[in-house]
């Protein structure tokens, strides 16, 4: 069994997040979970953010999303694949 991941992390989050929202619904038919966090809330909001997706779909595609997300000013996304050992 194959797992993949993209790893996002946003550098300047206030910046970059509608570009990679936008990024994401146009792909979201390849996201299976999506998990976002940030350090700290309310007047303790910090301007980076990490963004955990799995993803399915063939390599070239995800390729392609993770490509277009590098794309955006302050973003550096991150293509892992895994190979899951069956016991």
């Amino acid at each position: 069994m194959k797992k993949s991941i993209i790893l996002i992390y946003l550098n300047h989050r206030n910046e970059a997040a509608v570009q990679v929202q936008k990024i994401l619904s146009a792909w979201g038919c390849l996201i299976k979970v999506r998990l976002g966090i940030h350090d700290g809330v309310l007047d303790e909001c910090t301007e980076t953010g990490l963004i955990f997706l799995e993803v399915v779909g063939e390599k070239e595609k995800l390729q392609e999303l993770t490509r277009k997300l590098n794309l955006v000013k302050g973003v550096d996304a991150k293509l892992i694949e895994m190979e899951i050992k069956d016991e």
